[in-house]
């Protein structure tokens, strides 16, 4: 057996790991035995020099062996499943997919994750309700499973302690973007939770992981060959993310939409991607025979209430007062009156008469980022109250003057929105909006002297 430093200098120079190299690596990140150093060197070269697909399934296994792997009842065969997205921009497709699979039947052991730079954490959302406990025991989760269908948790201890150490030294060895460690670190937590099926939703675009198509598909191909390599019925389906998903953006304000959607008033490209994941899954697992099938057993599911009620059991089970929790879930309910309402609003104005003709969700993530809506940092707080609501959608017709382009909702009173009064130059706009030979005028917001491009407006003639 080599020591770790002849592991690190075999990988450096472009050696494939055998699986017991690979084992004897995770036991001592697990065991903490190993110098970070070293597990910082290993990660580097594993960012530089690749793995075979024979030593990302064998790094795989060996993170999801290193703590508990979950068992369920006999009868639960073939019924647990979950989603994973690789992360975007008011992406809060799991609030709503995780009870409408419940409400078909299944058991969904959501293990999800906070918010890190420019995207949201489903964690994070479901905090800003008040009460709402992420923290459960692998005895607590079963139960909650056992009597509503579907749970929305954070990592146990005890469950995949390699991934824990490794995610966050990738995050300061700059190596987050590394094929062979993404889908290590997707799949092991995924394997841990020994599904019967996992669907994941590849994003790409420019307020997405991975900005181009092919990328992404990349990625997806990766996941979908190590989580079947596992024993789990894996698929995947590629989802553009260069604007939002929804018009609400901030974790009280995407709480808030998920709501309105399980009462059947939701946006139309949430409920497509609700309907598409959860569709695949239940083709995935034979329930039906094909995917618009799916899809209709999943709306029916939201359509006609079912959801909702497995949405307010959870949060009953995880803490929630369940006055509150039915409250929330009631027709017309004053929402604010139990979520935290941000201190100042202000609508942004129309500055011209004309088309919507692009909204940027990466520019928009960041202006939130910066208002307090998400961290920098692993351990940081967020406010839950900051958010954005666009009250305009793509192709829509504005008149000059209206206040009704976005509301953004924040803590501090000095931000300062502006609107841009100069036509930029045709060809600064072909490159902003993808279009030739137009004319646009953008609504933007300064803040901390650097612009942020928000909505894009295509001027009428």
């Amino acid at each position: 057996m080599l020591s770790i430093p002849d592991l690190i200098k075999k990988k450096r120079d472009g050696g494939a790991l055998s699986d017991e190299e690979i084992k004897a690596f995770i036991q001592r990140v697990t065991d903490k035995t190993i110098q970070d150093c070293q597990t910082g060197a290993m990660l580097m070269a594993i960012w530089q020099k690749g793995m075979t697909d024979k030593e990302i399934v064998t790094l795989t296994k060996e993170m999801m062996s290193s703590g508990e792997v979950m068992s369920w009842p006999k009868e639960w065969a073939g019924l647990v499943v979950d989603k994973h997205s690789t992360g975007g921009v008011g992406d809060k497709v799991s609030l709503v997919l995780a009870p409408a699979l419940a409400a078909c039947g299944y058991k969904v052991p959501m293990i999800s994750g906070r918010g890190l730079a420019h995207t949201g954490g489903t964690l994070d959302k479901l905090e800003s309700i008040p009460g709402f406990n992420i923290q459960q025991s692998t005895d607590q989760i079963k139960n909650i499973l056992d009597s509503v269908g579907c749970c929305i948790v954070g990592q146990t201890e005890t469950l995949v302690p390699a991934d824990r150490v490794l995610y966050g030294m990738r995050d300061v060895t700059s190596t987050v973007n590394s094929l062979p460690l993404i889908a290590g670190s997707i799949i092991s937590k995924k394997g841990a939770e020994s599904l019967s099926a996992l669907v994941l939703d590849v994003k790409f675009g420019r307020a997405a992981l991975y900005k181009d198509l092919d990328s992404a598909r990349e990625l997806a191909q990766l996941l979908v060959k190590v989580g079947n390599s596992l024993g789990m019925r894996t698929g995947a389906a590629l989802s553009s993310m260069d604007g939002t998903i929804g018009r609400c953006v901030g974790n009280s304000l995407e709480v808030i939409e998920c709501l309105e959607t399980l009462k059947g008033k939701g946006p139309d490209d949430l409920m497509e991607l609700v309907t598409t994941l959860g569709g695949l899954l239940l083709k995935m697992t034979g329930s039906v025979s094909d995917l618009s099938e799916g899809k209709k057993k999943i709306s029916d599911a939201v359509i006609g209430g079912a959801a909702l009620s497995k949405f307010q059991a959870m949060m009953e089970k995880q803490g929630v007062d369940s006055e509150a929790a039915r409250a929330l879930c009631s027709t017309d309910t004053d929402y604010y009156s139990i979520l935290r309402k941000s201190k100042h609003q202000i609508k942004l104005e129309t500055p011209a008469d004309g088309e919507v003709v692009d909204v940027d969700g990466m520019m928009l993530a960041e202006v939130l980022h910066k208002l307090g809506a998400g961290r920098s940092k692993s351990g940081e707080s967020v406010n839950h109250s900051v958010g954005a609501k666009l009250l305009v959608s793509l192709g829509q017709k504005v008149q000059k003057g209206e206040r009704s382009t976005m509301m953004l909702m924040f803590r501090f009173a000095k931000l300062r929105i502006l609107l841009w009064s100069r036509q930029d130059p045709p060809y600064e706009a072909a490159r902003l909006v993808g279009i030739r030979h137009v004319t646009s005028m953008p609504c933007f917001a300064l803040l901390s002297k650097k612009e942020y491009f928000l909505i894009r407006i295509k001027l009428a003639r």
